[in-house]
């Protein structure tokens, strides 16, 4: 048999042999850089933007902030699905997942670029759904390389490790953000890191190759129509989505007021410094759960109760800055919040790769998977916009939240094909 027998066999089959900490250090750092690009913008320099663009709009920095955001989720809607099923059958030399990091992380570091540059609301929107659309290439394919190569059993741990990359990702791009010394440079700062971050996993591991032959005909019927996947057909993957949409979408909730959150309702005197800081202690937290969670929960080959108390405890730190609107009442906030949604990363996102339906479309299905965790920045400023400014303020915000967080972690025991 000649190794262009094997490739799509290996490609296509479950795999079966462990990786390595090398290959999962670098698909982690190359998914932190992706965050990186995201998480600076999202958690600083895009309501920075707004708050300089909003005046003499006849929007407020809230509105605008929403609508921005609001456009690029929609954008990442398609993106992250779509890039998924082209990688499914992609046959380049350099394998189905690799050429569309590279493309991916490239396009997002000059979008962001083009960020820096913005002189107004039309730009920001324009760049900042170019960012959505190229990243979200970039992290399909970073995402479908785990169920690619990494046996069932590993998948807690190596889900550990990058939701380490990502909150990581989403320090330092706050950080980057901070410190750079200006929007325009913390844009700059970003677009860099995102752009050589996935350098050594591109470089140094040899992507999976599709042979020609083993990709299905092309059919523009059947690649449309392949997007929906049938709760009745897959009731599973169904409840599964919907369960980290819900999760996702209280968590949004928390975070894109923040900046505004502490200047307006806490008066804290540095709020930009303040949103550093609590990301920081929910970084600290998170990561001393996040593999530890999904070890434990690959040892125990259990995924369920995991799920279900993080979400738990999100809620009830959640509920907190509703009840406990201070600055001490934000750290601790944070904190508990950085333990639950830890021990969350790494095992919902084991659980969402034990139920997939076909190796073929792992790229594809991972992209649908993915849209719950694009779709919630679409529904998050629908619904914080109008409750920040009519139905209660911040108080309201943060109960509302903690009751969709809750509802996610419900709804985890729907789940019946896995323990």
């Amino acid at each position: 048999m000649t190794t262009a027998d094997r490739l799509p066999a290996a490609a296509l089959a479950e795999p079966v042999e462990r990786v390595g900490g090398g290959w999962t250090s670098a698909l982690s750092l190359a998914n932190g850089a992706i965050w990186v690009g995201w998480y600076g913008p999202l958690q600083i320099l895009l309501a920075s933007q707004a708050k300089d663009f909003a005046p003499g709009s006849g929007m407020s920095k809230e509105t605008m902030l929403a609508w921005v955001t609001g456009a690029g989720a929609m954008v990442s809607l398609a993106a992250n699905p779509l890039f998924g099923a082209l990688s499914d059958r992609t046959t380049s030399r350099r394998g189905r997942r690799t050429p569309w990091i590279v493309a991916g992380a490239a396009g997002g570091a000059l979008s962001l670029l083009l960020l820096a540059g913005a002189g107004g609301v039309w730009t920001m929107a324009l760049g900042w759904c170019l960012v959505q659309l190229t990243l979200n290439a970039a992290f399909a394919a970073v995402t479908a390389a785990v169920p690619d190569r990494v046996p069932r059993l590993q998948r807690g741990s190596v889900g550990g490790w990058l939701g380490a990359a990502q909150i990581l990702g989403v320090v330092g791009g706050t950080g980057l953000a901070t410190v750079a010394g200006g929007v325009g440079a913390g844009y700059v700062a970003c677009a860099v890191f995102t752009a050589v971050g996935v350098l050594p996993y591109v470089l140094r591991y040899e992507d999976l190759r599709l042979a020609p032959e083993d990709r299905p005909a092309w059919s523009w019927r059947r690649f449309a129509t392949g997007f929906w996947l049938s709760p009745r057909a897959h009731p599973d993957l169904g409840w599964a989505w919907l369960t980290r949409f819900l999760m996702n979408l209280s968590n949004a909730l928390v975070l894109l007021y923040l900046l505004y959150y502490l200047r307006d309702r806490l008066h804290y005197s540095d709020p930009d410094e303040g949103v550093l800081i609590l990301t920081a202690v929910n970084g600290v937290t998170l990561l001393a759960t996040v593999v530890v969670g999904g070890v434990w929960s690959d040892r125990t080959g259990r995924r369920k109760p995991f799920v279900i108390w993080s979400g738990l405890l999100m809620a009830v730190a959640t509920a907190g800055l509703a009840a406990w609107q201070t600055w001490p009442g934000a750290i601790v906030a944070a904190a508990v919040l950085g333990v639950g949604f830890g021990v969350f990363t790494s095992v919902d996102f084991a659980l969402m790769t034990d139920v997939l339906p076909k190796a073929l479309d792992r790229g594809k299905d991972l992209g649908v998977i993915n849209v719950a965790n694009a779709l919630p920045q679409v529904a998050a400023p629908a619904l914080a916009a109008p409750i920040v400014t009519y139905l209660g303020g911040y108080r309201v915000l943060y109960l509302v939240a903690a009751v969709i967080g809750l509802a996610g972690a419900v709804l985890v025991g729907r789940i019946r094909g896995v323990e």
